[in-house]
Formats: C-alpha cells, structure tokens, sequence
C-alpha cells in the first residue's frame, strides 16, 4: 500500500499530526492565500457547492475540516440555518474563526470546536446537513472519515463535499499543472512561514481519488444518489450524496 502524502516528509507524526500543524502554521495567512491563489474564484465555488443544499432547507448543519469559517459563513448567509457547528483539527485556524464569529456576533448561530474528522463527538442521526470544503483529501483515512459524516446524517439528510480534482482537457490540464506545482508553492512561501503546505497542497491534489472513484468511495460506505460536479474544466468538483 503506497504511503499516504504527508506536508512534512522528514517527519515521524502521522499524518493527522502533521496537518494539524501545517494549518496552525498558516492559519494568519490562509484566507490571503486562499482568495488571492485563486484569484478570489473560490468564493463562487463554495457559493455553488452551498446551493446544493438550498432547496434542502437544512436546520442543522455540520462543516467538517471548516478551517476559519468561510464556507460557514457564506452558507449561514444563503441558506440561513439554525446553526452551523464547524470541526478542525487545527486550533490555529479556529482560533482566527472564533475571531471572525465574535466579530459578526453570530455566536447563537455559528459554534467551532477542535474535532477530528474519523472520531466525530455528535450522536448518530445528529445533522440535516454535513458540508466538507476543501478538507476531504487531508483526512489520514478518507474512508472512515466520510463514513462517520454518514453516521452523524439524518436519515434523508444531504452531504456536500467540495475538493480540488485533476482537470484532463488540453490545455487546462497542463495550465493546471504549471500554476498548481509552480506558481502555487513559489508564492505561498513568500507570504507563508510554512514552505512545506503550498508544495503538500498539489501533491494531496494529485493523489486524491477524484471523480467517479470518489463517488464509488462513497457509495461504498453507504451514501446513496452520489453525484459529481465538475467545475472549471475539472479544477474543481462538488459531490454529494444522501443517506
């Protein structure tokens, strides 16, 4: 079995540990980094990936690796739930959400504690919804991971996972690559402490079981009506599935 992709690979922690300790290293620069890598086109995926849940309505929502909140936010916004309770492994990026909750005084609506993404702390048939926005290719057991976000699903209850895939069309797929393994991690180290997160980032990228594979991944561990939707020439997917 091939060995998982790890940001740091001189080091003996697992990968949980490891990404755990890349986000807190980044943290203060992430959401810079984030909109200004993408060229701010990551605000209009996580908008789409939101109204997949618009006609679901969801009262509940459960935002799984939700870093400093911005998918949170938005979908507080769009589809205005009764609270959102998000989940990271990294208490560097919550400490910068609970900044941003405190900020907009959304404490009763918008609630982040420190979680680990296979051992969720919530009861079975716990949430109408359950959201992963860039966060599933980080999980150290992909499978175990999106089977407990099924378990902590209502029964009829609606996931969306949005994450990077690999663009095959010419040339997307070779611009892709060029900015993705070039540019990405050159820029990301000037304004990034952390030379090793912008390099891991296309690397975790590249070894993703994208597409349809992850839709079988899915469909595997019990979700039904999974559905892959490709976005920007395939840079970028949203999946969903019900339980």
């Amino acid at each position: 079995m091939s060995q998982p992709v790890t940001p740091y690979k001189d080091e003996k922690a697992t990968k949980k540990e490891q990404v755990a300790t890349m986000f807190n290293n980044i943290s203060k620069t992430y959401d810079f980094l984030n909109h200004f890598l993408s060229l701010g086109i990551d605000i209009i995926w996580r908008k789409k990936a939101i109204g997949e849940l618009k006609k679901d309505s969801p009262r509940f929502i459960l935002d799984v690796a939700t870093g400093t909140g911005d998918f949170a936010f938005e979908a507080l916004q769009i589809l205005k739930p009764e609270k959102i309770t998000g989940v990271d492994i990294s208490s560097g990026m919550l400490e910068i959400a609970n900044q941003k909750i405190r900020k907009r005084n959304l404490q009763q609506k918008f609630e982040v504690s420190l979680g680990d993404s296979e051992k969720l702390l919530f009861d079975d048939n716990t949430f109408d919804a359950v959201t992963v926005a860039y966060g599933v290719r980080n999980f150290e057991n992909l499978e175990k991971g999106i089977a407990d976000m099924l378990r902590v699903l209502k029964p009829g209850g609606k996931a969306v996972i949005l994450e990077f895939s690999k663009p095959t069309m010419f040339p997307v797929k070779q611009l892709y690559s060029f900015y993705f393994n070039s540019i990405t991690p050159a820029i990301g180290k000037v304004f990034s402490k952390d030379n090793s997160a912008y390099k891991y980032l296309p690397e975790s990228v590249g070894a993703f079981p994208d597409g349809k594979k992850f839709t079988e991944l899915m469909e595997k561990v019990g979700y039904r009506e999974t559905k892959n939707r490709p976005l920007a020439f395939g840079i970028c997917s949203i999946y969903t599935g019900i339980k």
